[in-house]
């Protein structure tokens, strides 16, 4: 019979504190779970600059011979939207959650190194400061000042000093690099926490799969991230000491740059997307009332995500002149990732599959989620062919591709997230009502947005394109993309309305509104400083399973 003691449900009651001491405490926390929403809300504040940012885009593409924004304040915008939603907002608000709920998920009370973890979040906040600080750190506090213009890969020579004069590029490179060492701290951290600190009786094979997730996601980490660190070190000497590592005309290669740069960047897209797998495979189960799928195959499926993922960047420069060789492979290994990703959405179709599904606001953005996801891989599919991308290259195929992974699954996933977790952080219950006018909205104007953004690509719309003339066909299909952006601007908002809301009015939630079965809910909501009064012991993958049902514990079925 399963045994899984551990569990402290009792409300805390504290004195209050004046709003000093209760700055004080925050600024100078080493609380996983205060870093990790100081990281989730750090990332909510640059998402709505880069969103505001990514409207005033849509603005200036609604109509042909446009000239709302000039050239400059174009390309500064695009550069500042890519990179934000990249480094600051994607990156920091994954590993926020992953900060909250990994101790809490594996029976520990903090993470290994609490003092790398606060020193972490400060770096990588830092580096986001540092990157908006060159609209004042140049030109001048009006317009568009210094911000830089070399957008979110900043392709080399580009970013050299004859072409990008002043220091716009300068601050680009040292807030890329001080987040690189940010985030490598914290996934240090998560790998000594996941390895080290399990409560009693939650061996690997009964970790829960979220944990799994970030802890190969780390590992990806380590391997992806040092090339960009690199890079961005030997840009600096490029600018500064006189190296021609990417000055084609003193003997150096741009296409260094990009290998540098792909090395990190596709693999980057794992690291974005995986934690949204390890969302999934949390609350599909939780509202399939159904244990998940083949647990051993997930974990497979993870691991080989991570492998291969780490051999597929060249496909980002068939058109850079490969070879045969070099496209056979990366098209293939691009293709090959499809494999242990459709296992993925197999298990988690096979999930639902005979469950009593409860369709709550998590979970309509899951099954979102599920739909969005499998189109961005056929579309990706599509651009892992040599022949193809020749095609799409450079088109705006490319870029709704791209937003399809992160915004179609990757941002739903987090919205999913955001209403299964939101109880356990603040105690209090998201708004059904809200909830499903936010999904339904933002599924129409996700849609309408991303799925016609393909066709202006197919007609030859170029990427970081200004403006363009009138009768070419891509006039409508724009005007129609712009409207998608604004509809999920407002389904936004509704989000954001919802979740202060709540923060005030919201219904109390208990420690286990869901109803779930891993170990953040067997404390309270939220949880005391320590997790857990007594520290957990469990048996099986589903603790508090075995506790509601000890007469069918899950540990008479695990394999």
């Amino acid at each position: 019979m399963a045994t899984t003691t551990a569990v402290d449900l009792t409300s805390q009651t504290k004195p209050k504190k004046l709003l000093l001491q209760v700055a004080h405490d925050w600024l100078t926390t080493v609380d996983h779970k205060k870093i990790g929403i100081m990281y989730i809300v750090y990332a909510l504040v640059f998402l709505v600059i880069a969103g505001f940012m990514a409207m005033l885009i849509r603005i200036q593409l609604a109509v042909p011979n446009n000239h709302f924004l000039s050239p400059q304040v174009f390309n500064r915008l695009f550069t500042m939207h890519g990179t934000t939603m990249v480094f600051f907002v994607g990156m920091p608000i994954l590993f926020g959650f992953g900060n909250y709920l990994i101790p809490l998920m594996i029976g520990a009370r903090d993470m290994a190194f609490p003092r790398l973890n606060a020193f972490s979040f400060w770096i990588s906040a830092f580096g986001g400061i540092l990157l908006y600080y060159s609209y004042v750190g140049g030109s001048g506090l009006y317009g568009a000042g210094s911000a830089p213009d070399v957008s979110w890969w900043a392709y080399a020579p580009l970013t050299e000093k004859v072409f990008s004069p002043g220091h716009s590029t300068d601050y680009w490179t040292f807030s890329i690099l001080l987040s690189g060492i940010g985030t490598t701290g914290t996934a240090i951290n998560i790998v000594a926490t996941i390895l080290s600190m399990r409560c009693k009786g939650m061996t690997m094979t009964r970790l829960p799969l979220l944990p799994w997730i970030y802890l190969v996601t780390s590992f990806l980490v380590f391997v992806a991230v040092s090339p960009l660190t690199a890079a961005q070190i030997m840009i600096t000497i490029d600018r500064y000491l006189g190296a021609h590592f990417f000055d084609t005309q003193a003997g150096g290669s741009a296409i260094l740059w990009f290998h540098f740069f792909w090395i990190f960047g596709h693999p980057e897209v794992y690291i974005l997307v995986m934690p949204a797998f390890g969302f999934m495979n949390e609350i599909i189960p939780v509202f399939s009332r159904k244990a998940i799928f083949g647990y051993p195959a997930m974990v497979a499926a993870t691991v080989s995500i991570g492998f291969i993922s780490l051999s597929v960047w060249a496909h980002h420069m068939f058109i850079d002149g490969l070879g045969a060789g070099g496209n056979i492979f990366f098209t293939a290994a691009t293709m090959v990732i499809s494999v242990p990703t459709g296992i993925k959405i197999f298990n988690w179709l096979a999930t639902m599959w005979g469950g009593k599904i409860q369709f709550k606001t998590p979970m309509l953005f899951a099954t979102g989620f599920l739909f969005q996801f499998l189109g961005a891989g056929l579309t990706g599919i599509v651009l892992s062919s040599a022949p193809m991308d020749w095609q799409l290259n450079n088109t705006y195929f490319v870029v709704a591709h791209f937003h399809y992974v992160l915004v179609g699954a990757i941002l739903f996933a987090l919205f999913a997230a955001f209403y299964y977790w939101y109880p356990k952080m603040t105690g209090r219950m998201l708004s059904e009502r809200l909830g499903k006018w936010h999904f339904w909205l933002f599924v129409i104007g996700f849609h309408l947005t991303f799925d016609l953004m393909h066709v202006p690509g197919i007609l030859g719309m170029p990427r970081r394109i200004y403006t363009y003339e009138a009768g070419r066909g891509w006039d409508s299909w724009n005007m129609l993309v712009s409207a998608g952006g604004f509809i999920q601007a407002i389904a936004t908002v509704i989000f954001v309305v919802n979740m202060v809301w709540a923060f005030y009015r919201g219904r109390v939630a208990g420690p286990d509104p869901w109803d779930a079965w891993t170990l953040e809910w067997a404390t309270t909501s939220p949880p005391p400083d320590y997790n857990f009064a007594v520290p957990p012991s469990i048996s099986s993958r589903r603790p508090l399973w075995d506790l509601k049902h000890p007469e069918d514990v899950d540990s008479h079925y695990e394999y």
